[in-house]
């Protein structure tokens, strides 16, 4: 059995044609990006704007072919949830998967490209200019805190939180947006402290490289809602610090 969701707004023209249905979506050729042991990934051009589309070979290991979420309905369900909670993230195009007797047999997941953007680890391999412009770093700080912020407060984690799934693009004022989230979930109690921790260890450990202290700092106070650090967010702080200790 096959479904397949197609944004409204995509459902005209070429690429109403070309996204129509999973089939489509599998017999499209495009621009080679990358490929895992599940899923590949292929840039298509539409009109005048390019797609990523992400397809799946895979549900994951072992029982998830199954028993539980596929990744790829992960990726596109937590995509949707970033949107709903108001996180800046990639605009879903389309999204469907089809089982065979209950097993997974194939699924995909289309973006619109985030044109003039490029990730924030590839940025700092660069040592690109404007992580040393304190006024391009203050915004995109704030914005990263609060993204992460409104995520966790749902009771929700990224769980690969790292600077190469943070977009942003080369305006002055620059944007922000969260991406490839196929491991996110919701998590309660200490289990769910334990993720916000890693997720904070995640995105500090390239941070601690290209930021100074006070930068830091102020991320994590703009995502704790606090102006003064108490007796909590200090040991939540040597957490995150230790977090890697040992495994780097």
């Amino acid at each position: 059995m096959q479904r397949w969701t197609l944004n409204p707004e995509y459902a005209t023209g070429e690429s109403g044609r070309l996204f129509a249905d999973l089939d489509s979506v599998f017999a499209l050729e495009g621009e080679y990006i990358t490929r895992d042991p599940l899923s590949s990934v292929h840039r298509i051009h539409v009109g005048d704007r390019h797609y990523y589309v992400k397809r799946y070979h895979g549900a994951g290991k072992h029982l998830r072919r199954w028993l539980g979420r596929p990744r790829v309905q992960a990726e596109w369900e937590n995509l949707l949830h970033f949107h709903a909670w108001g996180i800046p993230a990639a605009t879903v195009v389309g999204f469907g998967q089809e089982r065979r007797a209950g097993a997974f047999v194939r699924g995909a997941l289309i973006t619109e490209e985030l044109r003039d953007t490029s990730d924030l680890a590839r940025l700092a391999k660069a040592n690109h200019p404007c992580l040393k412009d304190p006024h391009w770093v203050g915004r995109v700080v704030h914005q990263l805190a609060h993204a992460t912020r409104m995520m966790h407060a749902q009771g929700f984690v990224h769980n690969d939180l790292k600077w190469r799934n943070v977009l942003v693009d080369d305006q002055p004022l620059p944007g922000l947006w969260l991406i490839d989230c196929p491991g996110g979930s919701f998590w309660w109690g200490p289990f769910l402290e334990h993720r916000k921790i890693k997720d904070l260890a995640c995105l500090d450990k390239l941070a601690k490289l290209h930021l100074s202290r006070t930068q830091r700092l102020r991320f994590y106070r703009i995502w704790a809602g606090c102006q003064r650090l108490q007796v909590a967010d200090r040991q939540r702080i040597r957490a995150i610090l230790d977090y890697f200790k040992g495994r780097e």
